[in-house]
């Protein structure tokens, strides 16, 4: 018999990283991921039920543009989750703790706007940039409203 999908389907990214062995430390015990399959050159993680996929790029070293969003540097690409305000405080206060280095420091983006969030960037130690946010009111994520 085959398993039920989740209510949500899991997202699925694959990535690059310049080591499968800094990539388990981060994503397992910065960001709590578990680890699933894995072979010598890419490891699954689930990510609060979504599959993130390390692949193993010799010398890779991820470059990113930025983006003004409400007078903060966004680094674009990026990728990370929303989360609950309980769920983000853990995650910065565990950031903190393992020495990461913010890009944009945990603090509250469109104040007063339907979009209001506690935001907060870092990369990887490859490179790649993250985002981790938690809506004020988490009914708003999907809010279309122009932010001017």
């Amino acid at each position: 018999m085959a398993e039920a999908m989740p209510a949500i389907p899991p997202f699925h990214l694959a990535f690059p990283v310049h080591s499968i062995a800094e990539a388990r430390a981060f994503y397992i015990d910065i960001l709590g991921c578990t680890e699933g399959r894995s072979a010598e050159r890419w490891v699954d993680f689930n990510f609060q039920g979504h599959q993130l996929v390390a692949h193993l790029v010799d010398g890779y070293q991820a470059r990113s543009s930025h983006n003004q969003v409400d007078g903060d540097p966004v680094p674009v690409p990026h990728f990370g989750l929303a989360l609950s305000r309980e769920q983000f405080d853990a995650l910065a206060q565990r950031c903190q703790r393992h020495g990461v280095q913010f890009v944009i420091a945990p603090h509250l983006r469109f104040k007063g706007a339907p979009g209001e969030q506690m935001t907060m960037f870092f990369y990887d130690p490859s490179g790649n940039a993250l985002e981790f946010k938690a809506m004020t009111h988490p009914g708003n994520l999907f809010a279309k409203y122009f932010v001017g």
